[in-house]
């Protein structure tokens, strides 16, 4: 049953990265909405699952929330890192990146304001894990029983639609090609298949779920707060931008009370 309810979430997650590659018209919205919709991911369904499942604490402190903020800190640095070697090789598109639909413009990390391609690249493969990652909780809370399942078979194929418009908008935000941000949207599609399809072979501890959600709640929290949202008020400081963003958390929000 779990592998059929991973079908859908493949279809929603390409359903997704479509919505996401049909506006470019719109880009600010499209990066409103997609820091709304990760904002609310991050901060209404990860870190109160890795809170509950991770357990434990380390020096008076939660280890879900130590590392929520390992997660962020290491996205942090993985981009700085990414950025000096781009500019080392001199790689740096002479100041002007380019942007999913064509433009050229002086907002960015790299020297002179380029994006760097494999920091995007880098984002999506996180996507990608995280979606294996749902496929296992959706095999694991089948193997509780058919209430769990069903709850987290909703949250999943709901906020796959988020996973598969973040997975295109990253990848193609940072300066990727079509083809490759098209490569990733689809092994993102995949990923929650193979994750469900594995918990036909093992049952996983709740303990370590718990803590991969936190770490990867802070890297997309950096993701974000530090890069989607930004760039969605570049050029574009407009209210529908901001309403954009509100309705993306709003969603998530809907999304995880109706799964409760």
């Amino acid at each position: 049953m779990a592998v059929i309810v991973a079908l859908g979430a493949f279809l929603m997650t390409l359903a997704g990265g479509w919505t996401a590659q049909r506006v470019t018209d719109r880009r600010h919205l499209v990066l409103g909405l997609a820091g709304g919709l990760m904002l609310g991911v991050v901060g209404l369904d990860l870190l109160p699952e890795a809170m509950h499942a991770a357990g434990g604490e380390v020096f008076g402190v939660p280890l879900a929330l130590l590392l929520f903020v390992g997660g962020f800190l290491v996205a942090h640095v993985v981009e700085r890192l990414l950025a000096v070697r781009q500019a080392a090789h001199g790689a740096a598109n002479n100041g002007a990146a380019t942007t999913p639909d064509g433009h050229g413009h002086g907002h960015g990390h790299g020297p002179g304001g380029g994006r760097v391609p494999q920091v995007g690249l880098t984002a999506a493969a996180a996507m990608v894990g995280h979606s294996v990652a749902d496929g296992v909780a959706l095999g694991a809370a089948f193997q509780v029983g058919g209430g769990m399942g069903a709850a987290v078979a909703l949250a999943v194929v709901t906020h796959d639609f988020a996973d598969g418009f973040n997975t295109y908008t990253l990848t193609r935000l940072y300066g990727n090609a079509r083809r490759r941000a098209l490569m990733m949207l689809f092994a993102d599609a995949v990923a929650p298949v193979v994750g469900a399809a594995s918990t036909l072979l093992f049952t996983l501890p709740e303990e370590p779920l718990g803590a991969y959600l936190g770490f990867f709640g802070g890297a997309l929290l950096y993701l974000a707060a530090a890069e989607i949202l930004p760039e969605a008020h570049h050029r574009h400081p407009a209210l529908s931008t901001l309403m954009c963003t509100v309705g993306g958390v709003a969603g998530i929000w809907l999304v995880v009370g109706l799964a409760d």
